[in-house]
């Protein structure tokens, strides 16, 4: 795996259960163009996360700023994605959403403050795989998007380290380690198991899928 000059990735794999899968890594090397209109998703669903929780927990003024703050910081990379992505002629098109943050957020408590709790335990979960997966797509990828992705790493280590900060907040040390424990054994599962098709948070595809098989000759000259 890449590992940034910069940027200590080592609380991030440290935090996560395992390591994304070499399968899903060779999946999205041959479809950029879903990895990119997917990571565009992640952005905007990042940010909409993020100004959700300002309007839940408005009295709460330390999340309030690192809420606008990540808020901020998300819709300036979406609007990078989409750079990238009109720059290759890859037009944003709706897709299907993964099962990854609809598994994890499934696990989330109604009730609070339960429900806030692992609402930001799930936030370090997806920020800190998007960390670790943009290492791991850097060593195989073009200077422009290799770059990119680079200068994401201190971002999203930031934020991973943020909502998890913020969780350690929410309860007692032995019950958020206890909701840690078992949202990351959900989170191993949805990142290990087959996906029938690729996602930028999916699992590995069970087999090729049909965009991947009809654009990898393009993925390679993006």
């Amino acid at each position: 795996m890449f590992v940034s000059k910069t940027v200590d990735l080592t609380p991030v794999l440290s935090f996560l259960p395992c390591r994304t899968p070499d399968g899903w890594v060779r999946a999205a090397i041959a479809d950029q163009r879903t990895m990119l209109i997917d990571h565009a998703n992640c952005e905007k669903k990042a940010a909409a996360t993020a100004l959700s929780l300002m309007h839940r927990y408005t009295d709460n003024f330390i999340l309030l700023n690192k809420m606008s703050r990540l808020a901020r910081e998300e819709l300036r990379h979406f609007e990078q994605v989409l750079k990238i992505m009109a720059q290759r002629g890859v037009v944003y098109e709706p897709i299907s959403a993964s099962r990854y943050a609809a598994g994890l957020r499934d696990e989330v408590r109604r009730k609070e403050p339960g429900k806030l709790m692992d609402t930001l335990l799930v936030g370090a979960l997806i920020e800190a795989r998007s960390c670790e997966r943009f290492a791991a797509l850097i060593p195989h990828l073009d200077d422009v998007l290799a770059d990119f992705y680079t200068s994401l790493l201190k971002s999203e280590a930031r934020h991973f380290h943020d909502y998890l900060k913020l969780a350690e907040q929410t309860g007692s040390s032995e019950e958020v380690a206890g909701r840690l424990s078992s949202l990351k054994a959900r989170e191993k599962e949805l990142v290990e198991s087959t996906d029938g098709e690729f996602r930028f948070h999916s699992g590995p595809p069970a087999m090729p899928s049909t965009a991947a098989s009809s654009t990898a000759a393009a993925s390679a000259a993006i």
